[in-house]
């Protein structure tokens, strides 16, 4: 099943995690996201655990720009909604570009995309949809990054890859403000 089409946050987390083969991304490779080589040199790390990691993210990372280039093609959002689902697949496509860089300075060759995902495309027959469509994978990606965050043993690397939770959360709020819910539900994510 896709990440981003899971029922819950929790079983997206399980998922990235479950991909991941490894529970947690060494200290290096999110000194490696960071864009510490030194760092990363003095942490050291299963070479081999994070890249399959990192390539679970770029996995990730990939369906989502495929989803936001669907939802653009669909013809049926508006100018500033459109202008919007592009400057967040942008987004995405930053974070594939880092993550991508990280593996192969590991030394591993970075994941591709596939060359077809199954979207629920025959539900996405409005506007509302489509929004409500990118803001449960905007939902699902904040919740596996917020499952891998917390399990880094230096907080300072824990800061590094919490950057692109960050992003994706206000992806999310954003999203959310849009099909008319509450952008921040409640003081806490999960």
């Amino acid at each position: 099943m896709s990440f981003f089409q899971m029922p819950t946050p929790v079983a997206a987390r399980r998922l990235f995690l479950g991909r991941s083969g490894s529970l947690v991304l060494s200290g290096a490779a999110v000194a490696l996201l960071a864009g510490n080589d030194a760092l990363a040199a003095r942490a050291g790390g299963s070479k081999a655990g994070d890249i399959q990691i990192l390539n679970t993210a770029i996995g990730a990372e990939l369906e989502a720009i495929a989803a936001y280039q669907l939802g653009a093609e669909s013809k049926l959002l508006t100018k500033p909604v459109l202008d919007l689902a592009v400057t967040f697949q942008g987004h995405h496509k930053e974070h594939v570009t880092l993550l991508a860089s990280t593996v192969e300075k590991l030394g591993g060759k970075p994941a591709v995309a596939k060359a077809n995902y199954n979207f629920p495309v025959a539900q996405l027959k409005t506007e509302l949809d489509v929004l409500k469509f990118a803001a449960k994978l905007e939902q699902g990606a904040v919740s596996a990054y917020l499952g891998a965050v917390p399990l880094f043993a230096n907080r300072d690397l824990s800061k590094a890859a919490a950057s692109i939770l960050g992003d994706e959360a206000m992806h999310w709020a954003i999203l959310r403000q849009a099909i008319g819910e509450t952008p921040v539900p409640s003081a806490f994510v999960s």
